[in-house]
């Protein structure tokens, strides 16, 4: 399968990364698009395609990966959009909030035709094929959804949902992977306070919250039953917990996944 990537900012560049280390892809059959060179480099000496011409980007592509800016999406589509074979080609939008209906406006050449076309949002953890990814097939057979699904379960993992839910999936994966960024980092300070050396204390909340994930995944547990097995009466970790909850952390947490959606 040959893919496309239009956009080599942070997204893009960590979706042509993740596609790079992937063993069911050759790095010959991606192809990086992106208007200014410098940022192509690197993903050139990988083995990738590269141009500053997004026409010529999508010619013989399976699928086109569209990463950019939302801003940026209207004036990426109408351009590729005559040079798209509709018949072959999956679309595929990345760029956050906006809707399937715009993209099918923004691609409707007049002739009544438009192609596959798939939202689909993952998180910069796909640079090491981890990533938490939602699709939402808008336009696409079963094949066509297997085909695009196989290549992001090979980033990490996919969730397939529908277009009203998109955004609490941005929320909690995409967004949600600055949310655990900060959680990593106050722990981090607060191993430096303990008296641990900065780089010390980074891996050791690192290896903790990666236990934890490791741990949940592998008996499939409700966090909460974890946590009743370290919270003796009386002990340290209940008394963190409650001063914690104290200033407000399960509903930090919840009001600020909720503030995107508002």
């Amino acid at each position: 399968m040959k893919i496309t990537i239009i956009g080599a900012g942070a997204m893009g560049g960590a979706l042509a990364e993740g596609l790079l280390k992937a063993e069911t892809i050759k790095p010959s059959d991606i192809t990086v698009a992106n208007p200014h060179a410098g940022k192509l480099a690197r993903f050139a000496q990988m083995g990738a395609g590269v141009t500053t011409d997004n026409t010529v980007a999508v010619e013989g592509a399976d699928l086109v990966a569209i990463v950019v800016k939302p801003w940026l999406t209207e004036q990426v589509v109408r351009e590729i959009a005559p040079h798209l074979d509709y018949d072959h080609q999956m679309v595929l939008n990345l760029a956050a909030s906006v809707k399937a209906e715009q993209l099918d406006r923004w691609l409707d050449r007049g002739d009544g035709r438009l192609p596959a076309l798939f939202q689909v949002i993952p998180n910069i953890a796909i640079a090491v094929r981890a990533s938490m990814t939602f699709m939402v097939p808008c336009r696409a057979t079963e094949e066509q959804t297997a085909a695009v699904q196989a290549v992001f379960d090979g980033l990490g993992q996919t969730c397939l949902t529908d277009e009203q839910h998109l955004a609490a999936g941005t929320m909690l994966a995409s967004c949600g992977i600055a949310y655990a960024m900060r959680y990593f980092r106050a722990a981090a300070e607060g191993g430096v306070e303990l008296g641990f050396k900065a780089d010390a204390a980074k891996d050791i909340v690192l290896q903790t919250v990666k236990g934890a994930v490791e741990l949940l995944q592998a008996n499939g547990n409700h966090p909460e039953a974890e946590i009743d097995k370290v919270t003796t009466p009386g002990g340290l970790t209940i008394r963190g917990l409650n001063e914690m909850e104290h200033a407000g952390f399960t509903s930090a947490v919840i009001r600020g996944l909720k503030a995107g959606l508002r």
